[in-house]
């Protein structure tokens, strides 16, 4: 049976046979080898792509595993090379920013870590996060990147380390200056179910949680 390659449409030339009986194909234009049919469904070419969409819409690595019939450790290892692939947008000069924490937690209800980022105003782009405890360090993780910019303005709330660590002049605090991040946590404790409430799918470790936050911001 004649296959072609899915990249460059050229036909491929049987490659022999994989260990499980499989037959192997070989393309010269693109110099990779395929399969026609995976057995293993972790090698199907659009694993990644359904592995980002599910945990977008809210399902664990659990029901992920049941879904694509993956084995936990391999949706776990795929989250994180999805990840790694991933790059922070670059920002644009002279806009204005929301910031603001969110809280959960890592392991156990009782170590808590904060989720700090900002969103862009006109667009409601994360332009940066950082996760770790409620601390100057996290939050000028963020601020870096804003400065960095040149920022218009930073609206925030009533947190007192946002006094001394945002020049006043680009600093605002008002009532509903925060809306469009606040809406963004509601929707991110929707969405990531890691992040609800009251649950018991939390994050078991603090990369992991990263990487999920990294594959729904930017992925």
């Amino acid at each position: 049976m004649v296959m072609k390659c899915p990249n460059c449409q050229s036909l491929c030339v049987k490659n022999g046979l994989q260990s499980n009986g499989s037959q192997r194909y070989y393309c010269k234009q693109c110099k990779v080898s395929l399969q026609r049919e995976y057995k293993n469904h972790a090698c199907a070419r659009n694993t990644d792509h359904k592995i980002t969409a599910l945990l977008k819409e809210g399902v664990g690595i659990r029901g992920v595993t049941r879904l694509l019939n993956i084995a936990p450790n391999t949706v776990m290892n795929r989250i994180l090379k999805i990840s790694n692939s991933i790059e922070k947008p670059s920002a644009s000069m002279g806009k204005v920013y929301e910031m603001d924490e969110m809280c959960t937690y890592v392991g156990r209800k009782k170590r808590l870590v904060w989720i700090a980022y900002a969103v862009r105003r006109d667009t409601r782009e994360v332009m940066d996060f950082k996760v770790g405890p409620r601390t100057n360090r996290t939050l000028t993780a963020v601020l870096k990147t804003l400065e960095l910019s040149f920022a218009k303005a930073i609206y925030t709330d009533g947190l007192k380390q946002y006094r001394y660590l945002i020049r006043k002049e680009i600093h605002k605090v008002k009532h509903r200056g925060t809306n469009y991040i606040e809406r963004k946590n509601l929707t991110l404790r929707t969405h990531l179910k890691r992040l609800n409430r009251r649950t018991i799918c939390f994050s078991k470790s603090l990369v992991m949680l990263i990487a999920c936050l990294k594959i729904y911001f930017w992925g």
